[in-house]
């Protein structure tokens, strides 16, 4: 077989993936701290992006994915995936209510921060782009492995902040000045 080259989000994107919408990721019952994640979605230009899409992962409040994998010894809550889809809005952005995620290992050793793993779909983007949430002032980011290879200038393009109403809040930017990093995955 021949491989194909990728090609933009079409002709199905609103009957399809738009459809699996999963925002609210912790319903009653969830342990952890509950907390709203809103993502703004901007091109180059630092224009809002309306009709992009955002997924995110994470684990759940003690450090666990709910993923066959992850085989740690750590409780699993009933009802949370730590999987989340929503697109943009007109004012770009696209909230999540969850709760923050526990620290998870890093498999060359040692724990990685709390962070919340992202990925992005829009027009003009031939593949998703993957970035991560991580939350301002937590003491373990100084330590996270990920956040150590990251240019210190362009670290805070990784951090979420608080806003006036008390969700963390993460602008990301496909490109210009204020281009988010994005890792390969």
């Amino acid at each position: 077989m021949q491989p194909t080259p990728s090609q933009t989000i079409g002709p199905f994107y609103w009957g399809t993936i738009v459809k699996v919408y999963r925002a609210d990721l912790a319903p009653p019952g969830v342990a952890g701290e509950r907390l709203s994640v809103a993502l703004v979605l901007h091109d180059a230009e630092g224009a809002i992006v309306p009709d992009g899409l955002f997924e995110i992962w994470q684990a759940n409040s003690h450090g666990r994915y709910n993923h066959p994998e992850d085989r740690r010894n750590l409780p699993l809550d009933a009802g949370f995936e730590g999987y989340g889809r929503a697109s943009t809005f007109t004012d770009g952005c696209s909230t999540f209510d969850t709760v923050k995620p526990g620290r998870v290992p890093w498999p060359a050793g040692g724990m990685q921060a709390p962070h919340i793993n992202v990925s992005i779909f829009a027009r003009g983007l031939l593949n998703r782009v993957a970035t991560r949430l991580y939350f301002d002032g937590d003491p373990a980011n100084a330590e996270d492995p990920v956040l150590k290879m990251v240019d210190p200038a362009r670290r805070s393009t990784l951090i979420a902040r608080k806003d006036a109403k008390g969700a963390w809040r993460l602008p990301i930017h496909l490109g210009g000045p204020n281009e988010t990093v994005f890792f390969d995955v």
